[in-house]
């Protein structure tokens, strides 16, 4: 656009000098060799921009078949280029594709047509048709090669970091990945695997460094950072709870803060304020988190706050806890151990009881067995609450990588991934607790009900004389004695046509933790009788 106007600025110049000499009549003399030459201004003006432009365009033509041979170079040069670019470009979605002989077949080719010095693509095109192809170790020289180049080293480091990954190469596969992450911390798969590296070494002020440049580099949202830099400040002051209790309490505080709901914080640091004696201010941050999401560990710490505190003092700070989240099993359960201490045990079955309505769990029947046992010592119904709370789910625990721990931790001991552990239910029992209704006073045994059968089968007689041996089975019937009678093919045949089959009962199986007795003698074994129908 540019040149299009200064073009049409020039033009527009001429044509204005060129108005304003013909505006302006005038001669010129030239005298030359003793001839005198005269012309009007006009026409030598025309002559002089007439010369001007010849002189140029002789000399265009004499620089073109000068630079002939090297235009002419440059020509195949580039069609040279952009074939071998083209090689590459169909190798590279040949890679992306999976086909790997295709891949090293367009190698091959953008190799010819390219040097590798002056497009790096190529190497790279190379180690993914060696990885293709199964040659890993093909693929590992190629990205070694690669950290050579300065251009070419990140992408080395990160083939050499999945290749050690691929081969459970931990060790080396860190070793890359912190290589990486101190030449580019913006990459997030170096930032990841370094932070398990520093995370795994207990070196918790380095993660804490690296999560901030994350967190600058937006490689993470805010509230993903601010997760982490809880998890990692709640692991500093558990590790530094009591070489350095004031530098603990500050971590645990300032964890609290990023994350008010995440009870591992709010349990460090209220035990941190209460070794130094500031119980008001520990309980408000417990209350704080219990609101949020009642944990045991919250409770167990709330009720506990001081040491020389009666059973009744921590029985009425349980309720306290119980005021502030209503309607919740771990409130009554909270309750109920209290009271259970406190010897009050109508209050303690009470609200096990109620926790069990609101949340069928495997303590909540194992502290109402410990309540039965401190109140009764009926060791009968200890066991019936005991064989309900093996077959009831487990209680929330940590859990992480299938691995279920009392304590919390922040990585996991599997695979090292930071804030690997959730507060859940495991998932190893698949059996649930069948309510039986076993607890109501007028309680009804539930039916269940037979199959639905065909609607009539045809039945083929086997000896149409059988109707004679009908009688007999009739009186051994009314004789009223506990009788089998010998099922034979005349049996069969005085069966009616259009009677319906029917079924034995079969035994439901008892669960291997049934603490029921097998009715093994004789007179508990109820009398059975053979019925056609």
């Amino acid at each position: 656009m540019i040149r299009i106007l200064l073009f049409l600025a020039v033009v527009f110049a001429l044509g204005l000098g060129f108005a304003w000499l013909a505006d302006r009549p005038g001669e010129m003399v030239v005298t030359f060799s003793g001839y005198q030459y005269q012309v009007s201004l006009m026409v030598a003006a025309v002559a002089v921009v007439a010369v001007v432009a010849a002189v140029m365009i002789v000399w265009w033509l004499i620089k073109s078949l000068w630079n002939s041979p090297y235009t002419i170079s440059r020509y195949f040069r580039v069609r040279r280029r952009d074939r071998g670019y083209q090689a590459l470009s169909t190798g590279m979605i040949a890679a992306g594709a999976g086909d790997g002989a295709l891949a090293r077949k367009k190698t091959k080719e953008a190799a010819k047509l390219i040097r590798s010095d002056q497009e790096p693509l190529i190497q790279l095109l190379e180690a993914q048709a060696s990885l293709l192809e199964g040659d890993h170790e093909g693929a590992r020289e190629k990205f070694e090669t690669m950290l050579d180049d300065p251009e070419m080293r990140l992408l080395g480091l990160r083939g050499l970091y999945l290749e050690a990954e691929r081969l459970g190469d931990r060790n080396a596969a860190r070793h890359y990945a912190g290589r990486a992450a101190a030449m580019a911390p913006q990459l997030a798969w170096a930032a990841e695997s370094t932070l398990e590296d520093l995370t795994g070494r207990g070196d918790w002020d380095s993660a804490l460094k690296l999560v901030e440049a994350q967190k600058s580099t937006r490689q993470i949202e805010r509230d993903a950072a601010n997760r982490r830099r809880a998890v990692l400040l709640t692991a500093k002051a558990q590790a530094l709870i009591d070489s350095d209790p004031n530098a603990a309490k500050t971590a645990a505080l300032e964890a609290n803060r990023l994350r008010p709901d995440f009870a591992p914080a709010a349990v460090v640091a209220a035990k941190l304020l209460f070794r130094q004696n500031d119980v008001r201010k520990g309980a408000k941050i417990l209350e704080a988190a219990w609101k949020a999401e009642p944990h045991p560990e919250i409770a167990e710490l709330y009720t506990h706050a001081r040491p020389a505190d009666a059973v009744l003092d921590r029985l009425n700070r349980a309720k306290k806890l119980q005021e502030m989240k209503k309607n919740h099993a771990e409130s009554s359960l909270t309750v109920a151990r209290a009271a259970l201490d406190a010897q009050d045990y109508k209050t303690a079955r009470q609200e096990a009881e109620a926790a069990i309505r609101m949340d069928r769990r495997e303590g909540a029947y194992l502290l109402l067995a410990d309540i039965e046992e401190a109140e009764t010592g009926d060791q009968g119904k200890v066991r019936q609450l005991l064989s309900k709370a093996v077959r009831a789910p487990r209680d929330p625990a940590w859990v992480a990588d299938g691995l279920v721990s009392e304590r919390w931790a922040p990585v996991s001991p599997i695979t090292g991934r930071l804030d690997a552990f959730e507060w859940r239910a495991p998932m190893e029992r698949l059996g649930q607790l069948i309510d039986s209704n076993e607890d109501a006073a007028d309680a009804t045994v539930p039916t269940i009900a037979a199959p639905i059968k065909p609607a009539k089968e045809n039945v083929i007689e086997l000896n149409p004389a059988a109707s004679t041996e009908r009688p007999t089975t009739a009186t051994a019937s009314e004789s009223g004695e506990d009788q089998v009678t010998p099922v034979t093919a005349t049996t069969f045949a005085a069966v009616p046509p259009d009677a319906e089959a029917v079924e034995p009962a079969e035994e439901l199986a008892r669960l291997p933790d049934d603490p029921g007795v097998d009715p093994d003698d004789e007179d508990q074994k109820s009398p059975r009788k053979f019925r056609l129908f």
